[in-house]
C-alpha cells in the first residue's frame, strides 16, 4: 500500500530529475489516479496546457515540443508503474477533471448518475465525453444531445477530434483507433454518427 510520505518522495525525486515543479508532478499523479493508473488527462502550464498520456500515446499542449513529450512520458510511465505496485483508494476518487477548464468538479454533472464516476472526461468545441470503463460505457454530449455507447472490451485511453466540418471524435484503445460511429449505442439504436 502506498502512503503519503512515499508519494511525496517519489514526487520530489521526479520533479528534481526532470527539472519541473513538484506541483506539475502531483497534477500528473492525480490525473493518473483518476485514470486507473493507465491514462491521464490534465492541464498544467509546465506541460504547455492541455495534455494527456497513456502507454503508447503522449500529447502535450506544446504539440511540437518533443523533449516535453519525452519528459511527460518518462514521468507518467514511472508514476503508472508506482500506482500498479502500490494500489490505494484515493480520497478524491469521486472527483474528475474537466479537460476544457483544467479544474475539478463533482461527478454526475451531465452524464447519467447511474454510471457513477468516469475515469476521464473531456470536451472539445461543443462536444463533451465521459468514459466509464467499469460500466463499459462512453457518453457523449453533442450540442446538448447526450448519447451512451457500449465500449465492449475497448479500454479507452485517449481521444481526438477531427478538425473538419463533421466534428467527429475518435478514441484510442488497446485495439487501436476506435470511431464512435463503430460503437453500438447503449440504448439499442443503430451505431452513432459522431
Amino acid at each position: 500500500m502506498a502512503n503519503a510520505r512515499e508519494e511525496a518522495e517519489v514526487t520530489a525525486r521526479l520533479a528534481s530529475e526532470h527539472g519541473i515543479s513538484e506541483d506539475a508532478v502531483r497534477v500528473v499523479f492525480d490525473a493518473l489516479r483518476r485514470g486507473g493508473g493507465t491514462m491521464a488527462q490534465f492541464s498544467h502550464a509546465e506541460f504547455g496546457g492541455m495534455s494527456q498520456w497513456s502507454s503508447g500515446m503522449t500529447m502535450v499542449g506544446d504539440m511540437f515540443n518533443d523533449s516535453l513529450k519525452a519528459k511527460l512520458n518518462a514521468i507518467a510511465g514511472e508514476l503508472s508503474r508506482y500506482l500498479r505496485e502500490h494500489p490505494v483508494e484515493h480520497p478524491d476518487a469521486d472527483r474528475v477533471v474537466s479537460y476544457r477548464s483544467g479544474g475539478t468538479r463533482h461527478a454526475g454533472s451531465w452524464w447519467p448518475q447511474e454510471l457513477g464516476n468516469p475515469s476521464s472526461v473531456g470536451s472539445q468545441n461543443d462536444m463533451r465525453y465521459a468514459v466509464f470503463p467499469l460500466k463499459r460505457r462512453l457518453v457523449i454530449d453533442d450540442h446538448g444531445q447526450t448519447t451512451s455507447y457500449d465500449t465492449g472490451d475497448h479500454q479507452i485511453s485517449g481521444v481526438s477530434q477531427a478538425q473538419s466540418t463533421d466534428s467527429s471524435l475518435t478514441f484510442v484503445s488497446q485495439h487501436g483507433v476506435v470511431r464512435v460511429s463503430d460503437l453500438a449505442r447503449a440504448d439499442g439504436a443503430e451505431p452513432g454518427h459522431l
